[in-house]
């Protein structure tokens, strides 16, 4: 350890390694493939942090405006469809907010369409 008056010595973080670069790498390959798969968000920069385990029933991704009453139409929607919502998770960041809904059957486009019409809906996805 240097004991100069004038110098301060700091730890080496070993960010830029290539073992370091080698693990953001796969984390980034995770995190990718669990929004494709599930719609789990971590580490956005403008997205909410957003995860809901898997319970077997069939999944729907909105992005939507965070503003009132855009849940309650996704949810007329779906029970227009005769889909009973087995689980549903909203998380907002500012202006905007994701949705996960699984439903207890499959969502025909229809279904799909008609929430990607509503007011506030930016982009619907089934999972």
């Amino acid at each position: 350890m240097n004991k100069h008056e004038r110098v301060i010595t700091l730890p080496h973080l070993g960010a830029s390694t290539k073992e370091a670069e080698e693990n953001c790498a796969i984390m980034v390959a995770d995190q990718v493939r669990d929004y494709l798969e599930n719609g789990t968000v971590h580490n956005s920069v403008n997205f909410p942090e957003i995860e809901m385990p898997r319970n077997g029933g069939h999944r729907l991704l909105v992005v939507n405006s965070n503003v009132p009453h855009v849940i309650e139409r996704i949810s007329s929607a779906i029970a227009n469809a005769n889909l009973n919502i087995v689980d549903m998770l909203n998380r907002s960041r500012g202006d905007m907010a994701c949705t996960l809904v699984d439903v207890n059957n499959p969502i025909a486009q229809s279904v799909v369409d008609e929430i990607c019409a509503k007011d506030g809906v930016l982009m619907v996805r089934t999972l």
